[in-house]
C-alpha cells in the first residue's frame, strides 16, 4: 500500500473560498473573527455560508495570507467531497492512487489555484520581511502543506507533492524552534513524521535523507498535542487523529475524538457515519447501528448537497451493522447499497458483506461467488485490505466445501 496519500489527505478543513471583495478594509481583528466563523460553518458542511465568511475575511484584511490559504484548503476539501472521499474508509488500508477519479470542476480548480497563489505571495513576502518571525514561517508552511495535499489527492501526483510537503515540514519545524509554544505547527511536523514511519525501510531511508523524521510514537504525540492546542488548526488535528487512531488499531480512542467533534460541529452529519464505521472496527455493532441510524435521520431531513456516492455509503454501513447483529434486513440494505454504489472498491466491500450473510445462512456456494466478486473488484480498485479479506474468505469457504 502507499500510505502517503491517505496521510497527506488527513489535513482538512471544510469550506469554500470566494474572490476578494472590492471593498477591502484593514481590520485584522474582524478578519480573524470572520475566519473563525467560516471554519465553524465549513466544518458543519455549510459551504455557502462559509464561502461568504471567507470572502468577508479577505476583504477585512487583504494582506493576511491566512484567509487565502484557508480558502484554498477549503476548496480542496470541497473537491474531495464532490469526489466522494468523505470518511477514513477512503484512506485506511487502501492505495488507490491510480484509480480513475471524478474530474474536479474547472471553476473549483481555478478557485483553489488562485487562492493558493495569493497565499504563497503574501506569506513569502512576510517571511522575507521578518525571517525570524514564527508566524511568518507558519503561514508559508501551511500554504505549502495545502498545495501538497491538493497535488497528491486531487491531481493524483504523489511524487509531485513531495517538494511542497518537504517545504511545509521544514517551515513548521522552524516554527517550533523559534516558538515552542506554537504547538499548532506540530500537526504538520507530526503528520509527516508519522507518514515516514509508516513507509517501507528503503523509502523511509530516502525520506530521512530528504530531511523528514520518522519516530512513530513521537509523531502521534505531536499530533495529539496539536489537537489540545487552541488554534485554527485544532479541528484539523482532531480529524487527523481519527485517521491515525484507526490506523493504529485504536478505534475506541478514535470514537472519543469523534464525540468531541460531533459536539463541536453538530450539523456535520458525516461524523455519525464515521462513528458507525469506527464502532464496527471496534467490534461494537449495537453502537454502530445506533450511530448510523441517527445519521440517517439527519440525512433524511438535510436539504444540503450530498457527497458523490454518499447514499451508498450510508446504506452499506447500515447493512454491515445489521449483518453483524444477525438482523435479516441486512441483505436488503446491502443490495440497496450495491445498486447505489459508484465506487468499485465500495462495491467490492458490499459483496464481501453479502458473502458473510450468505455463509451465515448456510449458502456456501453463493457466499463463495460473492467473495470472488469482492476480491476482483477490490483488487482492480487497489483496495489491498478489502482484497485480502476477500481472499481469506475464499480460502476458508473453499476448504469447507
Amino acid at each position: 500500500m502507499t500510505p502517503r496519500r491517505p496521510i497527506i489527505a488527513a489535513l482538512a478543513v471544510v469550506a469554500l473560498a470566494s474572490p476578494l471583495s472590492a471593498q477591502a478594509v484593514d481590520d485584522p481583528a474582524k478578519a480573524a473573527e470572520l475566519r473563525a466563523r467560516g471554519l465553524e460553518a465549513g466544518y458543519n458542511l455549510d459551504y455557502g455560508e462559509a464561502a461568504n465568511l471567507f470572502r468577508a475575511a479577505i476583504a477585512a484584511d487583504p494582506d493576511d495570507p491566512a484567509a487565502y490559504r484557508l480558502a484554498a484548503a477549503t476548496t480542496w476539501i470541497r473537491a474531495l467531497f464532490e469526489q466522494g472521499a468523505i470518511t477514513v474508509a477512503d484512506y485506511l488500508g487502501q492505495a488507490r492512487a491510480s484509480t480513475a477519479r471524478r474530474a474536479v470542476s474547472r471553476d473549483l480548480d481555478a478557485s483553489f489555484h488562485e487562492s493558493i497563489r495569493r497565499a504563497f505571495e503574501l506569506s513569502e513576502a512576510r517571511l522575507a520581511r521578518a525571517p525570524s518571525d514564527a508566524d511568518a514561517h507558519y503561514q508559508v508552511g501551511a500554504a505549502y502543506s495545502c498545495m501538497a495535499s491538493y497535488t497528491a489527492t486531487i491531481d493524483g501526483r504523489l511524487a509531485g507533492s513531495f517538494g511542497a510537503a518537504r517545504r511545509a515540514y521544514r517551515e513548521h519545524g522552524r516554527v517550533l524552534e523559534l516558538d515552542p509554544r506554537r504547538q499548532d505547527a506540530g500537526l504538520v511536523v507530526g503528520l509527516y513524521n508519522y507518514t515516514v514511519a509508516s513507509l517501507s525501510a528503503p523509502v523511509r531511508l530516502l525520506a530521512h535523507l530528504a530531511g523528514f523524521g520518522g519516530d512513530r510514537a513521537r509523531a502521534v504525540a505531536q499530533v495529539e498535542t496539536a489537537a489540545r492546542y487552541a488554534s485554527d488548526a485544532q479541528p484539523n488535528a482532531l480529524f487527523t487523529l481519527i485517521l491515525i487512531y484507526n490506523r493504529e488499531d485504536r478505534p475506541d480512542a478514535a470514537l472519543r475524538v469523534i464525540d468531541q467533534l460531533r459536539e463541536r460541529f453538530p450539523r456535520n452529519r458525516l461524523l455519525w457515519l464515521e462513528a458507525s464505521d469506527t464502532a464496527l472496527r471496534a467490534g461494537r455493532p449495537l453502537d454502530a447501528r445506533r450511530y448510523v441510524e441517527r445519521g440517517l435521520d439527519m440525512l433524511a431531513g438535510d436539504p444540503r448537497p450530498r457527497a458523490f456516492g454518499e447514499d451508498a455509503r450510508w446504506r452499506f454501513t447500515h447493512g454491515t451493522a445489521l449483518a453483524a447483529l444477525g438482523d435479516p434486513a441486512a441483505e436488503t440494505e446491502l443490495r440497496a447499497a450495491l445498486q447505489l454504489s459508484q465506487r468499485m472498491w465500495l462495491s467490492g466491500r458490499i459483496h464481501q458483506e453479502l458473502a458473510k450473510v450468505a455463509d451465515r445462512g448456510g449458502h456456501r456456494d453463493l457466499a463463495l461467488t460473492e467473495a470472488r466478486v469482492a476480491e476482483r473488484l477490490c483488487r482492480q480498485d487497489h483496495d489491498d485490505e478489502g482484497a485480502d479479506q476477500a481472499r481469506r474468505s475464499i480460502a476458508r469457504l473453499s476448504r469447507a466445501k
